[in-house]
């Protein structure tokens, strides 16, 4: 009986010093949902690291593109030679799918990086410092609030399209598509408003804990107490912002593309939806896969978001 208490109470040492991420992980495997989405997006970043090997036709422009075409064989439902079908111009469905998940991916990444850092550098330092300088930071936060973002997305897409016609960006040697960057940067600027007033809140009630006000009087400066302290103790919240930021990512591009806004150059699931649009009656197929991929991919994102959220959730015990 004795070793059995002995063994139970190590147990409960071992559970409560466990750090935090090991916690939140072991919470994170229990949540099917939450690890369903996140096999899917393995699969989604497998697919977009070998997305050479997998389409059996290479991307456009490259000639081999429209061999369906050569043969004879544009505008064909989904069969064994091509699983989704092939276009009105002779290009293989599955093909342009499985190339489009490398743009799925930049998109979903980038944007929520940009968006993140802004995000976060306005909602720790508005929520920490608070006086004039919360208050210029929140009245900047409530104008891209209010603004229509799309409708400004649209604009500021169009017009760098219309000034700028260069495709893309030689960068260390790689091909950046110059118009789905720009449009990157557009939904980034236009997408961290939110966000940052959710950090800014949980800086708010952070800042009147213990061990802020103990690093305050033992003299510690405020940029060290914001990455030190308060930076570390938001980054759960971070991260879990950060999934269902790509989420909504994947969706805005899509629908900018979608509505012919995008970038011309580059062959995103948006824009193989808005090529396949006027002969939707007779080539449903070219619609239907590529918004069933977006549609997984979001429900990939925010299946791990929701799972994140309840795995890092300090008020649940276990």
């Amino acid at each position: 009986m004795v070793a059995l208490r002995r063994n139970k109470n190590s147990e409960k040492t071992m559970k409560r010093g466990a750090s935090q991420w090991a916690v939140a992980w072991r919470r994170f495997k229990k949540h099917k949902s939450g690890l369903f989405g996140l096999g899917m997006v393995i699969v989604l970043l497998a697919i977009a690291a070998l997305h050479t090997v997998i389409a059996p036709y290479p991307a456009r422009p490259a000639p081999d593109s429209f061999k369906p075409l050569y043969e004879g064989e544009a505008a064909q439902p989904p069969s064994w030679k091509h699983p989704f079908g092939t276009s009105v111009m002779g290009t293989d469905v599955y093909s342009e799918v499985i190339h489009g998940s490398v743009y799925t991916v930049y998109v979903a990444v980038t944007v929520t990086l940009i968006t993140m850092l802004i995000a976060v550098s306005v909602g720790i330092v508005s929520g920490y410092l608070g006086s004039y300088v919360d208050d210029v930071l929140m009245r900047i936060t409530e104008i891209f609030l209010v603004f229509p973002s799309l409708l400004f997305i649209l604009v500021f897409a169009r017009l760098y399209q219309l000034r700028n016609p260069e495709p893309f960006w030689n960068i260390f040697g790689i091909n950046v598509p110059a118009g789905l960057t720009m449009v990157i940067v557009i939904l980034s600027i236009f997408s961290w408003a939110s966000y940052a007033r959710v950090i800014r809140g949980e800086v708010l009630r952070m800042k009147e804990t213990e061990y802020i006000q103990a690093a305050k009087s033992l003299g510690a400066s405020s940029r060290w107490i914001m990455l030190r302290h308060v930076l570390p103790n938001t980054l759960s919240q971070i991260i879990v912002l950060g999934t269902l930021t790509m989420a909504v990512a994947v969706l805005l591009e899509a629908a900018v593309s979608f509505l012919g806004f995008g970038d011309p150059n580059t062959i995103t699931w948006g824009r193989l939806m808005e090529e396949g649009l006027q002969d939707l009656s007779t080539v449903w197929w070219v619609e239907m896969f590529p918004g069933l991929a977006v549609f997984l991919t979001v429900l990939a994102f925010n299946l791990v978001g929701d799972g994140l959220s309840d795995a890092l959730n300090p008020r649940l015990r276990e």
